[in-house]
């Protein structure tokens, strides 16, 4: 499934989703306690808004959109071949009243070798922004950056 709406929870590798019984993947999460995150790049919006835009219902998404799963070493959900980074997800906690799951990430997989880094974020109407430039502060940031940095 496509997810918009997430969220780092703090320097510890602790991520928030918003999804809920609407959605056919939730049964899944909830039922398998894991998930991947797969973060894509500009290059990929079509197929990402495509899989947004249809259900695992009635749908094999790795093969309408061709996509190449891999598989992870911690969880059974398949990784994106094509996405830029993945994460391996254990589901620790669904705070069901704000339809918040959170997760801990348990594995991380970064694809160096793709030219296009650019990813893009949801603004949720429709239209997208594309990360920009880089800035680095991380030596004025130094005393409130945790030990060994990000």
């Amino acid at each position: 499934m496509t997810i918009s709406w997430t969220m780092v929870m703090d320097f510890t590798p602790r991520f928030a989703i918003t999804t809920g019984p609407w959605n056919y993947s939730y049964t899944a999460l909830r039922k398998s306690k894991e998930c991947v995150i797969s973060i894509p790049t500009i290059d990929l919006l079509d197929k990402v808004v495509g899989v947004g835009t249809c259900s695992g219902a009635d749908t094999d998404k790795f093969e309408r959109f061709v996509l190449t799963p891999l598989e992870g070493k911690h969880v059974r959900s398949p990784l994106i071949k094509e996405c830029l980074a993945n994460i391996e997800c254990k589901i620790i906690d669904i705070i069901e009243k704000h339809n918040i799951v959170v997760l801990e990430g348990v594995a991380a997989y970064f694809d160096n070798s793709r030219k296009e880094k650019r990813t893009v974020h949801a603004v949720g109407d429709g239209t997208f922004i594309v990360d920009g430039r880089k800035l680095n502060r991380r030596e004025m940031m130094k005393s409130k950056l945790p030990d060994g940095g990000l």
